[in-house]
């Protein structure tokens, strides 16, 4: 199996380059879903020319608004009063109109660019490889004046992991096991978020103390009822009379009954994606170690958990489950003649079993 390439490596490694200010490649293509890891690349890349020197050495460009005539030619430009000018375009792609121009105009700049300008180009993905200049960007020839960083979106099964390397690398601070598992939960793959929740902890806690679920509890009350975890807990353990219960006080207590239902319904359509992964590992024959190995998962703990959570349900069971699921989403959006609370306690009926 591949050794899984995390957008936190790719976000350390070139992190790393430019604060030590070791020499990039003239150019450099940030692309994937992970915006908020693209965004603070960017901000590093911007503090290379010091504020009293941007006026000359500095531009930020957008494919929707410039020219690729335009483009280029800023980034021909050689620095004033400076070793190096830094150019970023976002929205890369966005040249291909009659407006504007076409990618392919960038090919010669590609082919030898300015040694003195740091060009970044920001998308989503990589253009078309079977055209230029996608197909001269992945070839071998290109690596000798660029290089690719792409920011892959966060597996849902790795948060934990990432939340501890994201806490110990940007805060310098230590989270258990525990308390990323339910952070995780608790927010959802919003990687931007959980970095605005974890710089709440660390402001909370103290430096010399590690972080627990307490911390966690304390800070995220505000933003989701700790109950949905109860809940999942009952849900996963088949003890159908607390589920109701707890989904009783979930809706009494809601502002919104809709909107938690809602929410809740895509809480556990992720938690039980998880498990049917393991109960379709386990079904083939791996051993745990393999199944953790085939699923990526760093953290012991966390794989545990699953793990466990995974043994009250069969892999035939699965494809009712996801029905309940899929039907009380229909319901909810209207195709339903139930009211909310009732969707709700029938679709825990039905996971019950």
């Amino acid at each position: 199996m591949a050794k899984y390439q995390s957008s936190l490596n790719t976000f350390r490694t070139l992190y790393s380059l430019i604060k030590k200010g070791e020499p990039l490649k003239p150019i450099i293509y940030l692309y994937g879903e992970e915006t908020f890891l693209i965004d603070m690349i960017q901000e590093q890349i911007e503090k290379l020319v010091p504020d009293e020197m941007k006026d000359f050495n500095f531009d930020l460009l957008y494919g929707s608004e410039i020219t690729t005539e335009k483009a280029t030619g800023i980034a021909r430009s050689y620095p004033m009063m400076a070793d190096r000018r830094v150019v970023i375009i976002r929205e890369f792609q966005k040249f291909e109109s009659v407006d504007r121009g076409s990618l392919k105009d960038f090919m010669e700049y590609f082919q030898s660019p300015n040694p003195t300008t740091l060009l970044c180009l920001i998308d989503d993905k990589l253009p078309d490889k079977r055209s230029n200049p996608g197909k001269y960007l992945n070839s071998k020839e290109a690596r000798n004046h660029s290089e690719l960083y792409e920011f892959k979106k966060i597996d849902e099964n790795k948060l934990p992991d990432w939340i501890t390397d994201w806490t110990r690398h940007s805060h310098k601070m230590k989270i258990n096991p525990a308390a990323s598992h339910l952070l995780a939960q608790l927010v959802g793959a919003d990687v931007k978020l959980l970095s605005t929740e974890i710089e709440k902890l660390c402001t909370f806690v103290d430096t010399s103390q590690e972080i627990g679920t307490d911390h966690v509890k304390k800070i995220t009350e505000s933003y989701r009822e700790y109950n949905v975890i109860e809940l999942k807990e009952a849900v996963l353990s088949r003890d159908l009379i607390k589920s109701l219960q707890i989904a009783e006080q979930i809706l009494h207590n809601s502002n919104n009954n809709t909107a938690e239902v809602f929410k809740t319904v895509g809480f556990f359509y992720s938690v039980f994606s998880n498990i049917w992964q393991i109960c379709r590992l386990r079904e083939k024959g791996l051993s745990k170690q393999e199944i953790q190995e085939q699923l990526g998962i760093k953290s012991t703990y966390f794989f545990n958990l699953q793990y466990g959570e995974a043994s009250n349900f069969t892999l035939a069971e699965m494809p009712q489950i996801f029905e309940a699921l899929l039907d009380a989403d229909s319901a909810m959006k209207g195709f339903s003649t139930l009211d909310t609370p009732s969707i709700f306690l029938l679709l825990l009926k039905r996971i019950n079993g």
